[in-house]
């Protein structure tokens, strides 16, 4: 790591070890409900008295929710772009420290934060900070690297490498030495090794978009049958493919690279890195990064990230058991979102396509219905969901998702959204490849329009840069 961030990690430490008691204020999904968890099992070693909140964004509505009493407030996963609220919520310099990840817009106020952009980190998520900032505090909290994977993978930082990379590299290596991490190298690309049926994993994935196979379960089905493979266990039991044994996983995999070159499409993106947890029950989500981190959001997005904190700290019983209904709850609803969106069409632009669907979907999940609805979309368009704040309908939440081929291109989501929600009194934030915004209701075509011509002008100034 870069010495500043060592010294910022420091400084923040012993921050840290001098209050009495803390509120941590933290995002609601994956990334977010990891890093408190992370923060309050390191703070718990310290004996320092944890109040956890968890919020949906730091916006005027929600800083109703930051306590105002005397103890010290760790903003995490959120907060790095939203300093100005911070300061007009009146939190001073010496009562904060923000945990992020986020483009920063700093105050007045200077408030004392590390953040993984700031040292040129941009794939290391919250959890990777708020576990490096835990670390720092007792090195005995590698034990913690696991939630760290979590939040990473949560977030997709490790999408674009197919793998960690950097200091979330290192904190893999650091579970890996405390025996709870078990890497498996250049495995399939897809989402579901744990618990899925091989066939639904495969017609599920789409990077890279698998023709035959991609959105057709049976076209998987067949796949594997003309290889040979058994998809079912003696007893009946559908295989995934964790159960698969090495010559298998080759098969399928040497079959998969002759298709995609056959189709004149690149194989390079058909393997990755995953991360398994040697702690966990097979064939449950929380077997592996990816499908924990689902479950995280399931709770998140459905307003219980308390219930993924229990099972981030360890709840196997009752916790868990809700977790999992909402997580098949979560599921049903996003199928509904995506035919929605399939049967109501969006509209087009030159360099973007959209979407309102009004109060029909929960503002919390809009922007997984826009990602998966992109592999059955034009995939080349960035896509664009809004819909209303079920608390304030003048208020429109903006959720934007595109695909790794674009942000290769030159497309920047977080740039685009917050250079257009600037310009119309909103807030942005997010990534490259997945970001949303909060606008006024009555400025949402000027809006669309706005961030349409700033994707345009990403491209045209990529194009040039490669001649």
């Amino acid at each position: 790591m870069v010495m500043g961030l060592v010294h910022d990690l420091q400084e923040a430490a012993d921050r840290i070890r001098d209050q009495k008691e803390v509120s941590i204020i933290s995002h609601i999904d994956a990334d977010g409900i990891a890093s408190e968890t992370i923060l309050e099992l390191a703070l718990q070693q310290e004996e320092i008295p944890v109040r956890p909140i968890f919020v949906r964004q730091i916006e005027p509505f929600a800083m109703r929710y930051v306590p105002r009493d005397s103890s010290f407030k760790i903003f995490t996963d959120l907060g790095a772009g939203q300093q100005n609220l911070l300061e007009e919520h009146g939190l001073r310099e010496n009562e904060v420290l923000i945990v992020d990840h986020h483009v920063g817009r700093p105050a007045s106020t200077s408030y004392p934060q590390v953040n993984a952009l700031t040292y040129g980190y941009s794939k290391l998520s919250a959890a990777g900070m708020a576990y490096l900032l835990a670390r720092e505090l007792n090195e005995d909290n590698t034990s913690l690297a696991k939630l760290a994977v979590i939040g990473n993978v949560g977030d997709m930082m490790a999408r674009e490498d197919l793998g960690l990379i950097g200091p979330a590299r290192e904190i893999v290596r650091d579970g890996e030495s405390r025996g709870i991490i078990e890497v498996l190298g250049r495995e399939l690309n897809c989402y579901g090794i744990s618990t899925r049926p091989i066939h639904i994993s495969l017609a599920y994935s789409d990077d890279p978009f698998l023709p035959g196979i991609t959105n057709n379960p049976n076209g998987a089905l067949r796949f594997l049958q003309k290889l040979g493979i058994e998809s079912k266990t003696a007893n009946g039991e559908w295989r995934v493919w964790e159960d698969l044994d090495r010559s298998e996983k080759r098969t399928i995999a040497s079959a998969l690279i002759q298709q995609l070159i056959a189709h004149g499409s690149s194989p390079k993106r058909l393997l990755s890195e995953i991360y398994l947890f040697k702690d966990e029950e097979r064939r449950t989500p929380l077997r592996n990064a990816a499908e924990y981190a689902t479950l995280l959001n399931a709770c998140g997005r459905w307003a219980k990230p308390l219930i993924g904190r229990s099972v981030c700290m360890g709840d196997r019983g009752g916790a868990f058991k809700e977790a999992e209904h909402m997580l098949n709850h979560h599921r049903t609803v996003i199928r509904e979102l995506l035919q929605y969106i399939l049967d109501t069409g969006v509209k087009e632009l030159s360099h973007l396509q959209y979407l309102h669907v009004g109060e029909r979907f929960p503002d919390t999940i809009v922007g997984i219905g826009a990602g998966m609805a992109l592999s059955k979309l034009n995939r080349l368009k960035p896509i664009m969901v809004m819909c209303h704040l079920p608390e304030d309908r003048s208020v429109t939440k903006v959720s934007m998702r595109t695909v790794d081929e674009m942000v290769q291109r030159g497309i920047d989501l977080q740039a685009a959204l917050i250079h257009a929600s600037t310009s119309c009194g909103g807030e942005a934030g997010g990534h490259r490849i997945a970001a949303g915004a909060y606008i006024p209701g009555n400025v949402e075509e000027e809006f669309v329009h706005c961030v349409n011509r700033v994707l345009s002008e990403q491209c045209t100034q990529a194009s040039s840069h490669h001649r």
